[in-house]
C-alpha cells in the first residue's frame, strides 16, 4: 500500500523560507513522477511543483516560478519543496502526490496516490 506523508510546514513570516518534505512508502519510487498541490481555504486545489522520475525534469506554476524548488532523492524516497520568500497567497495546505508515469503531470487528477497535506502560514 503506497503511503505519502508530508512534513516541514508551519508559521513563518513574509519573505521567510520553509522546506517542505514528503516520505513515500513506495516500492519503486524512482519509477513515479511526484507533485506538490496546495488547497487554501474557500479555493481550489491548485499545482505547485512536479518533478520527473530522474528529477532532471520539473515543472512549476507560474506563481511560484523562481521561489520555490522541487527536489528528489530516490533512495531516501523523499520528495522536497524548498519554498524561499513566501507571501501571504502562498498560505495553504500542501499535500504531495505521485503518479506511475514517465511524464511530469500538472493536474491532480492524473495522480494515483495522495499524501494527507501539511499546513504553511505566511504571516503579512
Amino acid at each position: 500500500q503506497v503511503q505519502l506523508v508530508e512534513s516541514g510546514g508551519g508559521l513563518v513570516q513574509a519573505g521567510g523560507s520553509l522546506r517542505l518534505s514528503c516520505k513515500a512508502s513506495i516500492g519503486s519510487f524512482s519509477s513515479y513522477a511526484m507533485g506538490w498541490f496546495r488547497q487554501a481555504p474557500g479555493k481550489e486545489r491548485e499545482f505547485v511543483a512536479a518533478i520527473g522520475w530522474s528529477g532532471g525534469n520539473t515543472r512549476y506554476a507560474d506563481s511560484v516560478k523562481g521561489r520555490f524548488t522541487i527536489s528528489r532523492d530516490n533512495a531516501k524516497k523523499t520528495v522536497y519543496l524548498q519554498m524561499n520568500s513566501l507571501k501571504p497567497e502562498d498560505m495553504a495546505v500542501y499535500c504531495c502526490a505521485a503518479d506511475l508515469t514517465i511524464v511530469v503531470p500538472t493536474t491532480a487528477p492524473a495522480y494515483d496516490y495522495w499524501g494527507q497535506g501539511t499546513q504553511v502560514t505566511v504571516s503579512s
